[in-house]
């Protein structure tokens, strides 16, 4: 099913889920209560429109992911020292606009920071004082189109008489986290949370989030900094200053607990990309669990302390075997409608303690990525020179007069070669003495020493680097046989004739790891060496439907549809699926 969906490119994504769910739903099993893991893509900053030449820190995104508050040090525009910022857009794919000053009602010349948004938006939670000794407040407003009003602290229940800042309001507005110096704390400042039964119910004490999320390093500035508690309340990411960092170094941190009640596991650092040899603090997880942000003074930033982001990424290799594939799949059948800590994956980052539709249209997804070819050309067209590349831009040109079939091919349109002077040549695609790959082509007619896919002799500097047919019909009996890496490795040959006239699948896996091509007809293995082969270059471009010097002999005679160039060398399994 999933190589259909690929071969045909049409929108069938609903159908394609409707199917993996039946499949899932046949086989349910008990599990046990956990979550999956995830892991982070590559930090980029936000860019000069957000970030400026002074210190930008601490920043909080809204639940629609809109509204970016932040506080800087920027002038002109601000007082100087820490003020209150938003940057807002009007869609997730698009640019944040210049940043606003929220102006003299919530800004003063003293210190404001820290801000945190409340899910509906109508509450702005900031940090307020001098430097050092900081009270939290928050600031209302009656509708997301109407100014706010006057910030109120939240009183001595949850402020001290030293410095209390960086909260962070869980999505129910029933949890307040905040770092503060008080007394009674492990070393420096550390995390405490506040509590109270409704929205409408005063803030309960401040409670140390103890030893286990707290430590006993930092000083008096640099201790645990900056929480930042997820959609669902079950993680809280901060910064702090304990090792493998250093006193004078933040990191950003992570935590979690099973659920609200439970108590809060050990922290994990996070690591690289996300920390760095600089400061690197003010993580923010989005509503949607997708994007982390947080404020770095790395390398390649705009000021003094900037803002970045990193997409938040499942992990969905589900057996942990290396590879996204059905065998992932099966393991997701297997648990549907149970709570698995591997295959809970959606929605991110934490999973809601069930396998159902929502893990399995983001497993999916990353899936057909995962199968998504190097290039691809359909050669459905009905007209024209070109044979176009549906995933890329190595576009082949008709050479000779090849004829379209749009209804003639295994899968929607094909292309008809007439054995004299047709063939498709496309720019260099990849160099398989570089990494695996594979190649494979749908193919009816053709006739023994024709070639189907060949890459071509390119001169360089050094001197010629020889091409080879990739796939080709041997001249004795019309047998699938390849001769890449030829000379010095002997052809790999199969006992398999191609030329019958039907329809066949016919492929090329080169494993880089192992040295060794391997041969498939219709899905099924034909030959494969057993000793190694590999190391000679090839940087040509590709010609289908001819040998790479154009010998009268090589042009074929017949049908070609669906070539996919893959970089990477596909299991059996995968292979039988493209020629189902």
């Amino acid at each position: 099913m999933i190589a259909d969906y690929k071969k045909t490119s049409r929108s069938r994504w609903a159908g394609a889920v409707l199917l993996l769910v039946v499949l899932a739903s046949v086989v349910l099993t008990n599990a046990y209560v956990a979550k999956a893991d995830f892991t982070f893509g590559t930090p980029t900053n936000l860019g000069p429109v957000v970030n400026s030449s002074h210190t930008d820190f601490t920043a909080c995104i809204s639940a629609d992911g809109l509204s970016l508050f932040f506080s800087s040090t920027r002038s002109p525009g601000g007082y100087r020292d820490f003020d209150l910022w938003v940057t807002t857009r009007q869609a997730k794919n698009e640019d944040w606009g210049a940043p606003v000053h929220l102006g003299d009602t919530l800004n003063s010349r003293s210190m404001e920071w820290h801000p945190c948004i409340s899910a509906d938006g109508l509450e702005l939670y900031f940090a307020k004082g001098t430097w050092g000794n900081t009270d939290i407040s928050v600031a209302r407003r009656n509708s997301l189109s109407e100014p706010w009003g006057a910030a109120e602290s939240l009183g001595p229940t949850v402020n001290s008489t030293v410095w209390d800042s960086a909260p962070s309001i869980s999505a129910d507005g029933l949890e307040l986290f905040f770092q503060s110096t008080r007394a009674g704390g492990f070393g420096g400042p550390d995390l405490y949370v506040t509590t109270r039964a409704s929205t409408s119910d005063p803030w309960g004490p401040a409670v140390n989030l103890g030893s286990t999320v707290n430590s006993a390093y930092g000083n008096s500035l640099y201790g645990e900094w900056t929480p930042s508690i997820s959609q669902d309340g079950l993680m809280l990411f901060f910064a702090s200053a304990r090792p493998p960092g250093s006193a004078s170094n933040l990191d950003i941190w992570m935590t979690r607990r099973a659920t609200r009640e439970d108590e809060w596991g050990r922290p994990v650092r996070l690591g690289t990309p996300i920390n760095s040899s600089s400061h690197d603090t003010s993580p923010c997880i989005s509503a949607d669990g997708l994007t982390l942000y947080f404020a770095s003074e790395r390398p390649g930033g705009v000021g003094l302390s900037d803002f970045w982001q990193v997409p938040i990424l499942p992990v969905v290799d589900l057996n942990g075997d290396g590879k996204v594939d059905f065998k992932d799949f099966r393991k997701l059948a297997l648990y549907w409608g149970q709570n698995e800590p591997s295959c809970d994956i959606a929605p991110l980052p934490n999973g809601d303690g069930i396998v159902d539709i929502k893990d399995l249209n983001l497993f999916a997804e990353y899936l057909l990525k995962e199968f998504q070819p190097f290039a691809h050309y359909k050669l459905d067209e009905t007209k024209g020179s070109i044979a176009y590349d549906s995933v890329g831009d190595n576009d082949g040109t008709l050479q000779g007069n090849p004829a379209w079939q749009p209804n003639g091919g295994i899968v929607g349109g094909a292309l008809q070669f007439d054995g004299i002077d047709d063939y498709v040549s496309t720019p260099f695609i990849l160099d398989p003495a570089k990494g695996a790959f594979s190649a494979f082509a749908w193919i009816k007619g053709g006739a023994p020493g024709q070639v189907i896919i060949s890459q071509t002799d390119i001169t360089i500097s050094r001197g010629t680097q020889p091409g080879s047919a990739w796939l080709w019909a041997d001249s004795s009996y019309g047998r699938l046989i390849t001769r890449l890496m030829h000379p010095p490795f002997d052809p790999l040959v199969s006992e398999s004739v191609i030329t019958d006239g039907q329809w066949h699948h016919v492929g090329l896996v080169y494993d880089f790891d192992g040295l060794k091509r391997c041969l498939y007809v219709d899905g099924a293995e034909v030959a494969k060496d057993t000793d190694v082969v590999g190391g000679v270059d090839s940087n040509g471009g590709l010609y289908f439907g001819a040998g790479k010097t154009l010998d009268a002999t090589s042009f074929f005679n017949g049908l070609i549809d669906d070539i996919r160039i893959y970089d990477r060398a596909l299991n059996a399994e995968e292979v039988a699926e493209l020629a189902r």
